[in-house]
């Protein structure tokens, strides 16, 4: 079976974010592997020891420090890494077309983990443009999975905490939620083994993808404003209670 993880490379959130110019951040800034993306590259490696004879192939999007999240994902478990280079930003729906090109490339897919979304742009959009294109089921924010010979069965966390049960046959796309698995901090051992393992870097140009008719472009990024302000509620407990209702209802309007 042959196991491709779409996995991006983003900036930590802990991190200070600058803003250079309208729609840039400053680079400078540690990036690392997408948090949800770790769940997807446990989930496709524990795919591989439960069912063997599987090959796990990380794949990522971005500019040669993604090389970096690559050597994340083969740390964890992933047998060998694709860059597909590129300098230049680009939205969900070149995403897909590249991604779907590189895996086609290399090889037929059986099944492709994605995380559920990325921390920065979090768009939500890359995972089913690129099952659309491949022609495959999807299914978005899975909390649990499990297969049985040519179909998987997951569970899939909707709002209010509602969830949703779907069967779906092979090839499909998985998009890993956060309570899908816990993933596993790689060793030392585990970090050196994955500086030997493969990874093959693809210049965006030369996959010669269609131009689509509509493209997504970032306008303008803001820092978010901390607007909250403390405020202590004084008097005896009946006073108090009344207070907070007054809040609760005319200014966060929860009630």
């Amino acid at each position: 079976m042959r196991i491709y993880v779409c996995v991006k490379h983003v900036p930590d959130s802990a991190a200070t974010i600058t803003i250079r110019g309208n729609n840039q951040i400053d680079e400078g800034v540690t990036f690392l592997l997408n948090p949800y993306d770790e769940h997807a590259v446990e989930e496709a490696t524990r795919l591989n020891e439960q069912i063997g004879n599987c090959e796990v192939i990380a794949v990522t999007l971005g500019k040669e420090g993604a090389l970096n999240t690559l050597q994340s994902a083969l740390a964890m478990g992933a047998d060998r890494g694709i860059l597909i280079k590129t300098d230049d930003p680009v939205d969900s729906i070149i995403a897909a077309r590249a991604l779907k090109a590189a895996i086609e490339q290399d090889g037929k897919p059986d099944i492709i983990f994605t995380g559920k979304q990325s921390i920065d742009s979090e768009g939500m959009q890359t995972m089913f443009r690129l099952a659309a294109a491949l022609d495959m089921p999807v299914a978005v924010n899975v909390v649990s999975f499990s297969i049985d010979r040519e179909h998987v069965s997951v569970e899939c966390e909707l709002e209010t905490g509602v969830r949703q049960l779907l069967s779906m046959p092979l090839p499909c796309v998985i998009g890993a939620g956060k309570d899908l698995n816990k993933p596993g901090y790689p060793t030392f051992i585990d970090i050196r083994k994955a500086k030997k393992r493969e990874i093959q870097q693809i210049d965006l140009a030369s996959l010669n993808i269609e131009k689509p008719s509509a493209s997504m472009e970032i306008l303008e990024l803001k820092p978010v404003v901390e607007q909250r302000q403390a405020r202590e509620l004084k008097g005896q407990p009946q006073e108090v209670v009344k207070q907070l209702i007054e809040v609760l209802r005319d200014e966060a309007k929860v009630i």
